[in-house]
């Protein structure tokens, strides 16, 4: 599988110092699979693992409200780590959770303002056999990070299907 996760091309920004913004990226997708296969690839390890950017030596999911997932990538002998909690589960519809970067030089600033957290909200809908799948993204995300963040979760959605495709 492909590595499309590219943490090399992510460059954080500015210091806390500016007046910080909520922003969000959203995106779009049609998936030729099933909601249920949708689902569980974003909900089960097994799936999770073989789409979800580089390598995951480690991956652990609580698919439940307040249940938390925890994701580390191995990005060229680096590992980046991601983690957050579920707060919405309705299944093969709808996964609402949080996603916290620690890696973020700003992390800990982040941390004690409250702004350290981003909300994704996941929605899966049926259309002719096919999957539409809704991806919003919100929080304090530094603007000239929202290109590089939207092209990383494109390219997962790229490996996504890529993967699906080679289920079906």
């Amino acid at each position: 599988m492909t590595a499309y996760f590219r943490p090399d091309r992510i460059q954080r920004g500015n210091p806390m110092t500016e007046e910080r913004t909520i922003r969000e990226i959203k995106i779009t997708r049609t998936i030729d699979a099933k909601p249920e296969q949708v689902f569980k690839a974003w909900t089960e390890p097994e799936h999770f693992t073989h789409w979800f950017g580089a390598p995951l030596p480690t991956i652990s999911m609580d698919v439940r409200p307040g249940g938390s997932w925890k994701a580390t990538l191995d990005y060229e002998g680096t590992e980046i780590p991601f983690y957050g909690v579920y707060s919405e589960v309705e299944e093969n519809s709808r996964l609402v959770f949080s996603l916290i970067d620690p890696n973020d030089p700003e992390f800990e600033a982040k941390q004690a303002a409250g702004e350290n957290e981003e909300a994704v909200t996941l929605t899966f809908t049926e259309t002719n056999g096919k999957t539409k799948l809704a991806f919003r993204q919100t929080g304090y995300l530094p603007e000239e990070e929202l290109p590089q963040a939207k092209e990383g979760w494109v390219s997962w959605f790229d490996a996504l299907e890529e993967y699906l495709t080679k289920k079906s």
